[in-house]
């Protein structure tokens, strides 16, 4: 068994502008996101959970949020493309609000079907981004049979998975939340992959192994 600690990174500027979908531009963490992740290393450690490894979306967001987690695991940071967030194409910068305002046709198709739905005219499917993400679990599942997995990656990213693996609709994706720096855990069973925590915030978390 697997088991998988799936962490968005801490908040960037560009969240905390409005919700301004940042996709696959390059934006670091703001001051409170920086604490955000140094926040959630504390916990994961003080809570007993032991990593084999750490893997980090390449973008500076996910990789400055797994650095305080893998250096007090001593650990390195592994990055892995297939965890890099959603291309939202021509959505990419702009907020929710102006999306819904300037976009309509296109985000009505997106939350209609978005797993055949292009994400910003130019981007990604749903199905594409969790085939992606589908790839990376079982390929991580071989090389860690029995092991604890930290994985930071980002907000759609996590979601469209969760959807995808419980076999919901893709675009009930967006019916559930995935905030800064929580932790959702998943982990791999005789059934497929079973969800056991979302979207903890770790505030008084601890580990259940006994």
């Amino acid at each position: 068994m697997t088991v998988f600690y799936l962490m968005r990174h801490g908040e960037t500027f560009w969240n905390a502008d409005r919700n301004r979908y940042c996709g696959r531009s390059d934006i670091p963490l703001s001051p409170n996101g920086e604490r955000q992740a140094q926040e959630a290393a504390r916990r994961l450690q003080s809570s007993g959970v032991a990593f084999s490894a750490v893997y980090s979306s390449p973008l500076r967001r996910a990789r400055q949020t797994a650095g305080p987690l893998a250096a007090s695991e001593r650990l390195p940071v592994r990055e892995d493309r297939r965890l890099i967030e959603i291309d939202f194409g021509e959505w990419d910068g702009v907020t929710a609000a102006e999306i819904r305002e300037k976009h309509a046709a296109g985000w009505l198709a997106w939350t209609t079907d978005p797993g055949r739905t292009a994400a910003g005219r130019t981007g990604e499917t749903a199905l594409s981004v969790y085939e992606r993400a589908l790839g990376f679990f079982e390929e991580k599942s071989r090389l860690h049979p029995d092991d604890t997995v930290a994985v930071v990656a980002h907000d759609t990213w996590i979601r469209i998975f969760v959807a995808g693996m419980l076999e919901m609709p893709f675009r009930s994706y967006r019916r559930l939340r995935q905030q800064n720096a929580a932790v959702t855990v998943i982990e791999t069973s005789e059934d497929g992959y079973v969800l056991k925590h979302l979207n903890d915030s770790l505030h008084g978390w601890r580990s259940e192994t006994p």
